[in-house]
């Protein structure tokens, strides 16, 4: 998904810092946009290591200015696992990936974002921070956080210029919801396809656009109808 994201952002004219633990994967997506006429580098970032973003962010700033969007996309999933076979080191470590880490990435671009009075970030949630039941009991609470994460952060700092929304991806076609996907008839989903990482990746940049400077707070989904049952 964050592949797709980074394309599309850069096809907008937007320079580009596509951060990813796999560096390799990273400069991959950095090396084609490049090869398109787009600007991008690639940075090795750990979002459970804090010294990892902050150097992100001044990487950033000194190689391109100040970040005008961020997109929150690191996330794990943990395929449906109960409550009571959650261990506690399990539960820690998806709320750092999924909810701790939009925490610091947005707290690490917010002071900058406020004194030029404007910044948009998009944080992906998920459908499973909706409802209950489309996902384990860690992925859930902590894509339930990222929304509500989102709505504060906006009550907070949309005075200032800044906008601050949330995507919900339902049954999106990627590598992370591969085997799960495979086992969730397309019948369950009322336009009876699932989506692909593209659909995500244009209302990501719809969001962080001028032509959605009224909508702040916002919790999308992207869902082909599967939480209106």
């Amino acid at each position: 998904m964050g592949q797709a994201e980074a394309i599309r952002f850069a096809k907008e004219g937007a320079k580009v810092v596509v951060a990813d633990l796999n560096l390799e994967g990273a400069q991959a997506v950095a090396d084609e946009i490049k090869a398109s006429g787009g600007d991008a580098i690639a940075v090795a970032v750990n979002v459970m290591k804090t010294e990892d973003i902050i150097n992100c962010v001044k990487t950033t700033e000194s190689t391109f200015g100040p970040v005008d969007i961020l997109v929150n996309n690191a996330g794990v999933f943990d395929k449906y696992t109960a409550s009571l076979d959650t261990t506690l080191d399990q539960w820690n470590f998806f709320l750092n990936v999924n909810l701790t880490s939009v925490f610091e990435f947005s707290n690490a671009v917010l002071p900058s974002m406020i004194e030029r009075g404007s910044g948009s970030i998009v944080n992906i949630a998920s459908v499973a921070g909706l409802v209950a039941g489309k996902g384990g009991a860690a992925y859930t609470a902590s894509k339930h956080g990222v929304i509500g994460y989102t709505k504060h952060l906006s009550s907070e700092y949309a005075r200032y210029g800044v906008k601050i929304n949330a995507i919900c991806p339902g049954t999106i076609e990627t590598p992370l919801v591969k085997d799960v996907l495979a086992g969730i008839p397309k019948d369950l989903v009322p336009t009876r396809t699932f989506g692909q990482v593209e659909q995500v990746a244009d209302l990501a940049v719809f969001l962080a656009s001028d032509e959605a400077k009224f909508m702040s707070g916002v919790a999308v989904p992207i869902d082909g109808g599967f939480t209106i049952q």
